[in-house]
């Protein structure tokens, strides 16, 4: 009997291990969804002209170009920058209307960077 239970503490051991290894959480930034449009067109016009994000991916015939909401593309644009300068220091915040998330939003041919 006491083998048999040091097999199953030996076999959970081993599961939360591996489990816990292999186990990476990453943020992205994305538009927050309670915030007015008008904030968030105004961080989205702010990160376009003046921050250095990657707006390309949601003009017309890119690959996030679709869903065409100002939701969706903001969402695209505050992770390219947050991806790009988080390391130096950016945040996710952009005056409310953006806020971290743990699950990765990329839909389609939309794909979201994840910079460790």
């Amino acid at each position: 009997m006491k083998s048999f239970w040091s097999r199953i503490a030996i076999a959970l051991l081993f599961i939360t291990v591996t489990f816990s290894a292999k186990a990476e959480f990453g943020q992205w930034c994305v538009a927050d969804s309670q915030i007015p449009d008008y904030v968030t067109q105004a961080a989205l016009d702010w990160a376009c002209q003046h921050g250095g994000a990657d707006c390309s991916k949601i003009q017309p015939n890119q690959p996030c170009f679709l869903p065409n909401t100002l939701k969706d593309h903001a969402s695209v644009v505050f992770n390219s920058y947050y991806q790009s300068y988080k390391h130096m220091g950016a945040d996710c915040y952009f005056s409310s209307a953006a806020i971290l998330t743990q699950r990765d939003p990329s839909h389609g041919s939309c794909h979201f960077e994840y910079i460790k």
